[in-house]
């Protein structure tokens, strides 16, 4: 692979990204530096964490930086059930990225175990 572009697992990311931004688009203004605030900086880690560690030199680094992203979107899918407790996500807006956070732990996972092996 030469490129992290090509990687699903930073496409689907990315998608997860700009759904969460149009998502909290419409959150509390009290909240843009809060729960807002968090829920974005969580997500966009993802997708940049993975960039990131596939830049780096080894795998030991790469893996690294892959265990940032999950932990990330492990916080971003806590912030989300926050989001839908107080009802700033509708259950079906929060069940529809909730799923996509899952879809993209299990890619995430599985992409680990590969770079495990190729070690």
């Amino acid at each position: 692979m030469s490129n992290f572009r090509n990687l699903q697992i930073w496409q689907k990311s990315m998608t997860l990204t700009t759904n969460i931004y149009i998502a909290t688009k419409n959150f509390p203004k009290e909240e843009i530096f809060t729960l807002t605030s968090q829920i974005r900086r969580s997500s966009i880690s993802i997708p940049s964490n993975i960039a990131e560690g596939f830049g780096r030199d080894s795998n030991k680094e790469y893996l690294r930086f892959l265990n940032v992203s999950i932990a990330s979107l492990f916080e971003l899918q806590t912030q989300l059930e926050i989001g839908k407790n107080i009802e700033y996500l509708t259950e079906l807006e929060f069940n529809k990225i909730y799923e996509d956070t899952r879809e993209l732990e299990r890619m995430l996972v599985s992409f680990i175990k590969k770079i495990k092996e190729r070690d």
